[in-house]
């Protein structure tokens, strides 16, 4: 089946295959991450905060354990309904678009874990920072946590396959049309099944062009998750804070 690139993101982000190719990530770095992130920005001990993009809510739900009041939004419908199981008074999930404003504020919005430049109409992208702008109190900052695309593309492994829970995926990794592309197919019960990730390369000087038209204010510029200095050559994230 060929996915409908405009819409990858809703196809596969919904299917179970998703999840089982990506359930390792590292949930003690991320912890680690999450801490260190709600520490640096002093995000007061009741404060609240969206998760834009939440997935199946593996940020959001540290982010309340240690205290937090969180809303996590995904455009999955999937996704949010696994991370429903979670909720409790001072966590829920709920399906939504990033490029509109969810019409509440928070202390602090965050976009993690490259959920940012999936959409081919380059105004979506322009879009979400301006809806995290208008999902931000007076005194609150926005996160977008990206890949560094000059990092990725020097160091990109072009083919290899990865087995987890007996399927071998095979992933293929180009860059085309200034997005970084991975085409992972595989089979089940003898049925191939072929999927698209499609995430726009872009670099800091192309989100602060963003910010500018956003009007919003670019702070720190971080490029790891211990929240180290960015340096376009060697790091593998770009880790932006803004108002």
């Amino acid at each position: 089946m060929k996915i409908d690139t405009t819409t990858w993101f809703s196809s596969w982000f919904d299917t179970p295959y998703y999840h089982i190719l990506y359930k390792d990530r590292n949930d003690t770095e991320a912890h680690a991450f999450m801490d260190m992130l709600t520490n640096y920005l002093n995000i007061p001990e009741t404060g609240t905060i969206l998760d834009l993009a939440c997935g199946r809510g593996r940020h959001a739900r540290f982010l309340n354990k240690i205290g937090y009041d969180v809303t996590g939004v995904d455009l999955s419908e999937n996704s949010i309904a696994y991370a429903k199981q979670f909720e409790n008074h001072r966590l829920k999930f709920d399906v939504h678009n990033m490029c509109e404003s969810y019409g509440k504020q928070f202390d602090a919005v965050f976009n993690l874990f490259t959920s940012f430049g999936y959409f081919d109409n380059e105004e979506d992208n322009l879009n979400t920072i301006k809806s995290i702008k208008a999902n931000l109190n007076e005194f609150g900052f926005g996160v977008i946590d990206f890949m560094n695309s000059d990092f990725v593309i020097d160091n990109l492994v072009p083919e290899e396959v990865k087995v987890v829970d007996g399927i071998a995926f095979n992933l293929k990794r180009f860059v085309e049309n200034g997005h970084i592309v991975k085409d992972i197919s595989f089979n089940i019960e003898e049925r191939p099944y072929n999927f698209q990730e499609r995430v726009k390369a872009f670099n800091l000087q192309d989100f602060k062009t963003l910010f500018e038209k956003a009007d919003v204010h670019l702070l720190d510029v971080f490029g790891d998750y211990k929240l180290q200095k960015f340096n376009n050559t060697s790091s593998e994230r770009l880790v932006m804070i803004f108002k």
